[in-house]
């Protein structure tokens, strides 16, 4: 098999975590990997004894013009893009009143605007192709939030209302979409990279202190394992029918499940109100 005739998997924030587990699963299937990070020489011992299937690129999602760049060279190297995984991305920690504008403004610049970059960037050549897969990775945060956690999830809700969008639009074109809602998998995300923690205001302290207390104590702890997890994904990527929403872990599976079943719980309770606003004939 020829580089260019193997599928070609495109990695946001390769150099650790989830995205690192994509790499090396995507290689030990016989792939090709452009693994992406801000940092690519953190990416050398990837590309050891990868055999050339390996293409380091330098990828800032919010930088203008970056994800064109990384896409082209892409393209050139391997002459396909098959999975896009959008990894890159990060938390802030904190009440909504205690997270400045800018850091607000900043999280959905990395884990929403920079993952729609990434996407619109590899989405010509997947459409040539007639075929294709994007892999949002969002959260359980993605379904749901938990206080402290307002503007992490702010950004992951608007990626997967994209991404719903999006899984019509380029359905007809061979092109899968998949939301991947994990729960806590022992990466790097909760280390001191990732998680970006606000300044306390005394009168949240005991509000959302539980959730600062449980984000900053679960680096190592996680139950979950992400090389498991990114064989998930691949086998939902390769099931012949592809899930638009894929919760991993079971911490993950039981909080969307009663966050459904409570939705539905006050669908029911309130339908009557609800239905009674229609104009009078």
């Amino acid at each position: 098999m020829t580089a260019t005739s193997r599928p070609t998997w495109f990695i946001t924030g390769a150099s650790s975590g989830f995205g690192l587990s994509f790499a090396r699963h995507a290689l030990a299937q016989g792939c090709n990997v452009v693994a992406t990070a801000r940092q690519p020489a953190r990416l050398a011992a990837l590309a050891e004894g990868a055999r050339g299937r390996v293409l380091t690129l330098a990828l800032d999602v919010t930088a203008p013009g970056d994800a064109e760049r990384a896409a082209a060279a892409a393209l050139a190297h391997f002459g396909r893009i098959d999975v896009l995984v959008n990894n890159a991305g990060y938390a802030v920690v904190g009440a909504v009143e205690e997270t400045p504008e800018a850091e607000l403004r900043a999280q959905l610049e990395t884990n929403f605007f920079g993952a729609v970059a990434v996407a619109r960037a590899v989405l010509p050549a997947m459409r040539r192709q007639r075929r294709g897969a994007i892999v949002n990775i969002s959260s359980m945060g993605g379904q749901m939030s938990f206080g402290g956690f307002g503007a992490y999830s702010a950004s992951k809700f608007a990626l997967e209302g994209l991404s719903e969008a999006l899984a019509q639009e380029v359905a007809p074109f061979g092109i899968k979409v998949l939301i991947v809602e994990p729960g806590a998998f022992r990466t790097g995300f909760a280390g001191a990279e990732a998680l970006r923690h606000m300044p306390v205001l005394q009168d949240y302290a005991d509000i959302v202190g539980g959730t600062r207390s449980f984000a900053k104590g679960m680096h190592g702890t996680q139950a979950g394992d992400p090389d498991k997890a990114a064989a998930a994904v691949d086998a939902a990527l390769r099931a012949e029918a592809t899930p638009l929403r894929l919760q991993l872990g079971a911490d993950s599976i039981d909080a969307v499940r009663g966050h459904a079943e409570q939705l539905l719980a006050d669908l029911a309770a309130w339908e009557a109100v609800g239905s009674a606003t229609a104009m009078e004939a």
